[in-house]
C-alpha cells in the first residue's frame, strides 16, 4: 500500500533543496548585476512556496518508506525537479517555449547534455552556472545527495537508493547507506575541484574551470560555450578532460577502495574496469586510424580528436572539440556502438554500461559451451563471484527493454517529422544520456530546431535512461498502484 503522505513529505523536502539551489544562484547577478535576479528569486520563491505545501500535506506521516513509495519518490522527485528548475528560463525569458525550457531543464538533472540555446554565450552567469549545477547535482543522484546529507529516510533510504542508483548490483561501502553516501560524495568533490584547478592552470578562466568540472564529474556535456571544449583551442585542456571524463566514467565504489583505501590492485582486477578499458582503447584506435588514412590529419592531432570524442560518447558526456560529422562514415557507427555501450555502473554515466554488456558476452560464451558439453554446469562468474539467477534473469530484461524503447523511441520520432538518421541519433542520445547527436542534431548543432512532440519524447526518454527504464516504467503498470 502506498503511503501517500510519506511520499508528499519527502517530495517537499527535496523541493526545499531545489529552492536553496535557485536562490544560491542569485548571488551571480547580485554580484555581477546582470538580468537574472528577478528569475532566480521568482523562482525560488514559487519553488519553495510549493515544497512547503507538501510538506505540510505530509506533516505527521510514518517515516517507513515501503518498495512502492521510493519508485514514486525518486521518479516524481526528477520530474518535479525539472519542472521548477525550468522556472529561470521563463520568467527570465531566456526561452518562451515551455517544451524548450522542461528539455534544457531533464538534459541537466540526466546529465545528457543536450541543449536548445544557439547563443549560449550570450546568457548570464547565473542561468550558465545553473545549467551546470543542475548536472553536478543530477550526477549521482538527487535523492542520494539528499541521503547523503540529510538523515530523513530512516530504514527507507535503501530502497530509495536502489531505485535511483545505476547497474544491475548496488553495493555499499559502510553498513550505514548515509556514511556510503558522504564517501562517494567526497570522491566526486575530489574529482571536480581536481578537474578544475588543472583547467585553470591551463589558462581556462575560473568560472568556466568550475562550470565545466561540474559538468565532466556529472558526465553532463553542458558547457558555457557554443562549440563546447573547442572553443578554447587548447590540446592539453583536451587531454586533462579527456582523462576526467575516463576517470568520472568508472565506479565510485571501486575509485573510494582504489584511491581512499590505497588499493590499485582492486580496481585492476576488476571486470567490467577492463571490459571499460579494452572497449575504449579499441575505439580510438579504430577512429585513430580512420582518421589518418581519410583526412590531412597527423598522428597526434588524429589521437587526440579520437582520444577525446570516444571518451565524450562513451562515458556519455557529450562534449566536442570537434564536429565529428564530418569524419568518415565509419567512425560514425563506431562513436554510436560507443554511446550504447556506456561506461562503468555505479558510476555517472548512462547507456547500458560495461559490466551488462560484459556479463550478456559470458552468457553467450557459456551457451556455447554447453552446446559442445550438455552436462557441464557453467556458472556465470564476475570477479569470481557466481552471479544468482535472478540477476541474470534481470540483465536479459533490461537488454531487450532497452533496446524496444530505442526501436519504440525512434519509431516516434519518425512519425513526429525527424529525419531517418536525426531521429536514430537523439534517441540513442537521449535514451543513454549523451547529448550530441547526428545529421542536423549532431555536435555543430543545438535540439532547438526538433519539434516541440520530438522534444517532449526526448525529455520522457532522457529520464527513463537516467533512471534504467524499470524505475518509471514499473509506475505504468495497473498492478503497481493496486492496494494489494
Amino acid at each position: 500500500m502506498i503511503n501517500y503522505r510519506i511520499v508528499a513529505k519527502i517530495l517537499g523536502i527535496l523541493l526545499f533543496l531545489e529552492a536553496i539551489l535557485l536562490l544560491g544562484c542569485s548571488l551571480f547577478p547580485l554580484c555581477l548585476g546582470e538580468s537574472d535576479l528577478v528569475a532566480f528569486l521568482v523562482s525560488g520563491g514559487l519553488t519553495l512556496v510549493v515544497g512547503l505545501v507538501l510538506f505540510l500535506l505530509g506533516r505527521g506521516a510514518d517515516k517507513k518508506v515501503n518498495r512502492k513509495d521510493g519508485y514514486i519518490i525518486v521518479t516524481f522527485s526528477w520530474v518535479l525537479f525539472a519542472t521548477f528548475g525550468m522556472l529561470p528560463f521563463l520568467v527570465g525569458r531566456y526561452t518562451d517555449s515551455v517544451a524548450n525550457a522542461f528539455l534544457e531543464t531533464m538534459s541537466g538533472f540526466t546529465t545528457t547534455g543536450a541543449t536548445i540555446f544557439d547563443d549560449i554565450e550570450s546568457l548570464p552567469h547565473g542561468i550558465l552556472f545553473w545549467r551546470s549545477l543542475t548536472q553536478w547535482f543530477g550526477g549521482l543522484g538527487i535523492v542520494f545527495f539528499t541521503i547523503a546529507v540529510l538523515p530523513i529516510f530512516g530504514s527507507g533510504g535503501m530502497k530509495l537508493f536502489a531505485a535511483e542508483t545505476t547497474g544491475p548490483t548496488h553495493s555499499k561501502l559502510h553498513p550505514r547507506l548515509d556514511v556510503t553516501g558522504k564517501w562517494i560524495w567526497t570522491i566526486y568533490l575530489i574529482i571536480t575541484i581536481t578537474h578544475a584547478a588543472l583547467l585553470v592552470l591551463g589558462d581556462m578562466p575560473l568560472f568556466d574551470s568550475v562550470c565545466t568540472a561540474m559538468s565532466t564529474a556529472a558526465t553532463g556535456g553542458l558547457s558555457v560555450k557554443q562549440s563546447s571544449i573547442e572553443a578554447y583551442h587548447s590540446p592539453y585542456i583536451e587531454y586533462i578532460t579527456t582523462l576526467f571524463m575516463l576517470i568520472s566514467g568508472l565506479n565510485f565504489t571501486l575509485l573510494y577502495v582504489a584511491i581512499l583505501k590505497r588499493k590499485p590492485v582492486r580496481l585492476l582486477k576488476d571486470t567490467e574496469f577492463r571490459w571499460y578499458v579494452g572497449s575504449y582503447s579499441a575505439f580510438t584506435l579504430f577512429v585513430t586510424v580512420a582518421l589518418l588514412v581519410a583526412t590531412p590529419m597527423g598522428l597526434e592531432q588524429s589521437f587526440r580528436l579520437a582520444a577525446f570524442q570516444v571518451a565524450s560518447l562513451q562515458t556519455t558526456t557529450g562534449f566536442v572539440t570537434t564536429d565529428y560529422m564530418m569524419w568518415p562514415s565509419c567512425t560514425w557507427l563506431v562513436l554510436c556502438i560507443a554511446m550504447i555501450v556506456g561506461a562503468c555502473a555505479g558510476s555517472t554515466s548512462g547507456a547500458i554500461k560495461s559490466i551488462r554488456l560484459a556479463m550478456l558476452c559470458k552468457i553467450v560464451r557459456n551457451q556455447f559451451r554447453h552446446m559442445l558439453h550438455p552436462n557441464a554446469v557453467l556458472p556465470l562468474r564476475i570477479n569470481g563471484v557466481v552471479i544468482p539467477g535472478e540477476i541474470k534473469a534481470t540483465l536479459l530484461a533490461f537488454f531487450f527493454t532497452y533496446m524496444g524503447i530505442l526501436l519504440l523511441g525512434w519509431l516516434y520520432m519518425l512519425s513526429v517529422g525527424v529525419g531517418f538518421m536525426e531521429g536514430f541519433g537523439i534517441t540513442v542520445s537521449s535514451l543513454g544520456n549523451v547529448g550530441p547527436g547526428l545529421g542536423s542534431v549532431g555536435p555543430a548543432y543545438s535540439w532547438n530546431s526538433l519539434p516541440d512532440a520530438a522534444k517532449w519524447g526526448c525529455s520522457v526518454l532522457m529520464l527513463i535512461g537516467r533512471l534504467e527504464l524499470f524505475s518509471v516504467l514499473l509506475l505504468f503498470s495497473p498492478s503497481f498502484w493496486r492496494k494489494h
